[in-house]
């Protein structure tokens, strides 16, 4: 059932993006669930972003008749640039706010995402280049924190 979720981590970060292995963050936390969630939220905070959302897969998917642990998405961003962004470049609402899958598996919790770096191959604006390569900069960040926690 694991693997499952991994799976499934997978193909929802598939759908925000296509996706090849160099597009994708994902890492390995060697906390339990809910103190990787803790963390993941203050790195989040602590980079100026805002948690907007965090969506409960795992209950739409208990509801399937599958037995999962936990399974989030954390949307989060800073207001006004989200609201700044989508005005001018409206190309750009289907991906924002940002977002990251966590899970648990086994005694770890896995954290994924798209790399926001990537935004620049499909919108090739160079005004938008700085941007995203700061979330991306910003995510790296985060996934360390998260990733060497203890």
């Amino acid at each position: 059932m694991k693997s499952r979720a991994a799976a499934f981590a997978l193909l929802f970060a598939s759908f925000i993006l296509p996706a090849a292995a160099d597009q994708l963050l994902i890492i390995r936390a060697p906390q339990s669930y809910p103190e990787a969630m803790s963390t993941l939220q203050t790195a989040i905070s602590a980079r100026g972003y805002k948690i907007t959302r965090v969506q409960n897969i795992d209950a739409g998917i208990t509801k399937t008749g599958h037995t999962i642990d936990y399974y989030k998405v954390v949307f989060y961003g800073k207001p006004e640039e989200v609201a700044r962004i989508t005005r001018e470049h409206p190309e750009l609402i289907p991906y924002l706010p940002l977002n990251i899958v966590i899970f648990a598996e086994d005694a770890n919790t896995v954290v994924a995402t798209n790399r926001p770096g990537v935004l620049a191959d499909f919108f090739p604006d160079p005004a938008l280049k700085p941007m995203f390569m700061q979330w991306e900069k910003d995510l790296i960040e985060i996934f360390d924190e998260v990733r060497e926690a203890k």
